[in-house]
């Protein structure tokens, strides 16, 4: 693969999909049986990279998810659109290094073969099969093609096989294994997918149960954000088998970077008709964002900077002279623009006039590439299977009571620019949509719809969707001695639950190498690693000999039946192993240990090796021994746990290097310290930009202002800080904490999956899960120094009080050091303000053994807190 994939959730969701396919493929083969199955991940999780994965483990294999290659291995891409078809071929050349163009075959009219090769990716579409396609010609009965003087039907083109026939003959040969991919799987299903208006099966529906003397797909594979449809359709289906469907957590998809977390909404305070005013400030964001680009590149020292576009959202069907004076707005607005810079996606395929300016047509999937697309003219045409992440603005033009099409297109604007969330900053973390057409209370629903994370309509955590909100930047009147004390506060991520420390060890050595921050890393963390593994033989010597002789050996039964008395004897046998099965061990062991590492320590092994008559017998050798030693569970244990150690030490030595790196760097090492299975410190990033909302609505509808503070570390341009507090006591605790004697400023901390947010790990019903305390105050002491103190106000009757009093326990507990207090707070039942010092031994070790958070508030262990 040329991406990595994410740890978080697509490589364990592509491990799902190629054990149901394992478990697909061998049910098949030998009972017949058919299966199908869904992957669901919201908008944006790299469900077509995920698929690259699987497609190339299924032609080659895959070590790392201990995959045997599917040699008949044959898929068929399907989808209803070919535009949709030909950017998913674009897409898994552009992320898969193995799958080449001959291996990624569109099929056409003149297609014509007598079945489907394997090792290939076939792209097919609704069209192709229609009734009027030239590859279906021939296959119905009723089918009114050509004939003979003897009846015979003569095939379009002389063809031998319709489309149909080389499906037919693909399902029936022995040696292949048809795998369908429904692309976008929802919508070949409406209406569940079973009949058309005229109460014909499906094109769908054919392929999966079969047609015509054409048996299903033996194994389907269903693909979207939105697979409740397609799910539903599945269950009815004939003679086919359900499989575990798998599920792409979108909390994990958010927390990744990959998406924006922000989405600010323009609308006007009052009915009117705003077209032009919010023309113009939508190219004043168009402006302003590409400034903010601009200087960010020229930070980072990165040359190619991202060109935001604009999204001209029409209706259906424009009024072409209204589109021409929208863009001589813009244009009015920006003069600097290039006067060639507009493109269009409509559904006509051509270059369109607007007044008195042109703009040509541009495929969908080319618009991220295409530089030049700076204002794309758009319909509802491009809602689905397209997404352009420099387009980071929108002006939509339709009705308030197009919110669907508007929403969708928003869809395919959440991906961040660079595949990652940029520390600090909310406005590069953002996409705008002005909708001159809404206002605050039609936007509601909008609003609701982009908050959930696919069609379960669950809120997505992490995402914001804000109206009308304001920049917060960095507040001039805080000291920077302040900032400096923010950024030395450790935060923590969650660990992962199937961490591999010799692959985090051996990608860590590689970025410390490519940043010349430790020349040969890779050799030095590998020669660390065979000390380990040589450790291992001494230790372990009697399980690695015995391990030894099973690897060399074959047993095995022979049975023997008397025809007569149907009697059976079962005879022992041993035979030595050949070279096939030796490699097979090896290869086992290597995933255990790590492929890198299994490779580099049977190289010097052989080396050692002094009485093999030549280096393979050698090699052979040393790939025995590795085999024996992937075979004792402790030497794992100990590989693993020096590989964290070396890990965490390397991270803490170069940590000031790292800081110094740009923030795609910094990011880089980032990921690879979340890879551990414990909780380890992480810098806090420095907030540059927020954005924050300065308007609140109450049940009943009534809109009011938000409350406004002095000496938070970000403001408005009057040096304030709207505050939307998530309790009605909160800001009694914010307000005495601001009273307090030597304050200097505060820090709200995002409740959010940014680097700019301190995290603490707790568990809860056995998971871990993460924390963001709401407050850090600053105070000047005596000395002259800043101190910090981390306030956490949260209900004692919530159901995770508790685990997060105990998280936030141990969190002090490690870091005592870096805070002058760390207090919990809760109003209770009687109206009190009660709080547990975490910085106090007895109150961390009550906190510890209690089983109940509004016990613990109301023990000796807890005192009153004075509002």
């Amino acid at each position: 693969m040329k991406f990595t994939l994410k740890d978080e959730y697509q490589t364990p969701a592509v491990k799902e999909v190629l054990e149901n396919l394992r478990k697909a493929r061998k049910r098949w083969h030998e009972d017949g049986d058919k299966h199908g199955f869904s992957l669901t991940a919201t908008t944006g999780a790299g469900k077509t990279v995920m698929a690259a994965a699987v497609i190339e483990a299924l032609f080659f294999g895959n070590d790392e998810f201990e995959f045997e290659a599917d040699p008949g291995a044959v898929v068929i891409w399907f989808s209803d659109d070919p535009s949709l078809n030909e950017q998913s071929r674009w897409r898994l050349q552009q992320a898969s290094d193995k799958l080449t163009i001959s291996d990624l075959v569109t099929i056409g009219n003149t297609f014509n073969r007598e079945r489907l090769e394997a090792g290939k990716v076939y792209f097919l579409n609704t069209q192709k099969l229609s009734k009027n396609s030239l590859l279906v010609r021939g296959h119905d009965s009723d089918d009114a093609g050509l004939e003979t003087a003897d009846g015979q039907k003569i095939m379009p083109d002389m063809r031998a096989f319709t489309i149909w026939d080389i499906i037919r003959n693909t399902i029936e040969d022995p040696d292949l294994t048809l795998y369908l991919v429904l692309d976008e799987a929802h919508r070949g299903m409406k209406d569940g997918g079973i009949t058309t208006a005229t109460g014909r099966p499906t094109i769908v529906k054919q392929l999966i149960n079969g047609t015509g003397g054409v048996p299903g797909v033996p194994i389907v594979w269903g693909i979207s954000a939105t697979v409740q449809r397609f799910n539903d359709a599945m269950a009815g289906m004939q003679g086919r088998s359900i499989m575990s469907h798998v599920v792409v957590d979108p909390k994990l998809v958010q927390a990744s970077g990959l998406l924006k977390d922000t989405i600010s909404l323009d609308v006007p305070d009052e009915i009117g008709d705003f077209e032009t005013v919010l023309l113009r400030r939508g190219t004043d964001k168009l402006r302003e964002i590409t400034e903010a680009w601009a200087a960010y590149a020229e930070e980072q020292g990165d040359t190619n900077k991202v060109l935001p576009l604009m999204v001209l959202q029409v209706p259906n069907a424009p009024d072409h002279k209204d589109i021409g004076k929208w863009l001589d707005t813009i244009f009015e607005r920006w003069p600097d623009l290039p006067p060639d810079c507009v493109a269009n996606v409509f559904g006509e395929h051509k270059t369109e006039t607007f007044g008195s300016r042109t703009a040509p047509y541009i495929e969908p999937q080319r618009v991220q590439e295409s530089d030049w697309v700076r204002i794309l003219v758009a319909k509802d045409a491009i809602s689905t299977g397209w997404d352009c992440p420099r387009a980071e603005v929108m002006v939509s033009f339709r009705a308030a009571t197009d919110k669907t099409h508007i929403t969708q297109l928003l869809g395919r604007m959440v991906r961040t620019p660079l595949a990652r969330r940029i520390s600090g900053n909310d406005r590069l973390n953002a996409v705008d949509c002005l909708l001159p057409h809404f206002n605050k209370q039609s936007v509601t629903a909008v609003v609701t719809e982009l908050m959930t994370g696919g069609e379960s309509g669950e809120e997505l955590p992490g995402r914001r969707v804000l109206i009308n909100p304001r920049e917060m930047k960095p507040n001039p009147a805080i000291p920077e001695d302040v900032w400096e004390k923010l950024l030395s506060l450790p935060s923590q991520t969650l660990p992962r639950k199937q961490a591999r420390p010799v692959k985090r060890l051996t990608a860590l050595a590689h970025e410390l190498a490519m940043d010349a921050l430790l020349p040969d890393a890779g050799k030095k963390a590998h020669a660390e690693m065979h000390k380990v593994l040589d450790d291992a033989q001494a230790r372990y010597a009697d399980e690695i000999k015995k391990a030894r002789q099973s690897v060399l050996t074959v047993e095995g039964k022979t049975v023997q039946t008397d025809v007569q008395t149907q009697a059976m004897t079962f005879d022992d046998f041993v035979e030595a192993a050949d070279y096939a099965v030796i490699e097979d061990a090896y290869k086992r062991a290597g995933r255990a240990i790590s492929p890198d590492l299994a490779t580099t320590y049977a190289e010097r092994l052989a080396s050692q090796v002094e009485d093999a008559e030549d280096e393979e017998e050698a090699l052979i050798e040393a790939h025995t021994t590795i085999a024996a030693i992937g075979l004792v569970p402790g030497v794992k244990s100990d590989l693993e746990a020096a590989a964290e150690s070396l890990a965490k030490d390397w991270l803490g030595k170069y940590h000031d290097d790292i800081k110094a790196l740009t923030d795609e760097r910094q990011e880089v090492y980032r990921q690879i310290s979340e890879m551990s299975a414990n909780p380890l410190p992480i810098d806090i990033a420095r907030p540059h930009t927020w954005l924050q909302p300065t308007t609140a609505r109450e049940p009943n509808g009534k809109e009011y202002d938000l409350p406004r503070y002095e000496r938070h570390l970000l403001c408005d341009e009057d040096g304030m800080f709207p505050y939307s507090a998530g309790s009605t006591w909160e800001p009694a605790v914010l307000n005495a904490e601001l009273q307090r004697e030597g304050s200097i400023g505060w820090y709200r901390n995002p409740d959010r999956a940014s680097q700019d947010s301190l995290g603490v790990i707790y568990e809860e019903a056995g998971e871990n899960r993460i924390l963001r305390p709401d407050f850090i105050f600053f105070a000047r002491l005596d000395d002259g120094s800043v101190a910090a103190d981390l306030i956490d106000p949260h209900g004692d009757y919530l159901a995770d009080a508790l685990p997060k009093l105990k998280g936030l326990a141990e969190y002090a507990a490690g870091n005592l050091e870096n805070y002058r207090r760390i207090e919990a707070v809760s109003k209770t039942k009687s109206g009190a303000y009660r709080m547990l010092d975490m910085k106090n031994e007895k109150v961390r070790a009550a906190v510890m053994t209690a089983t109940s958070a509004e016990g613990l508030y109301a023990s000796p262990v807890a005192v009153d807190y004075r509002v």
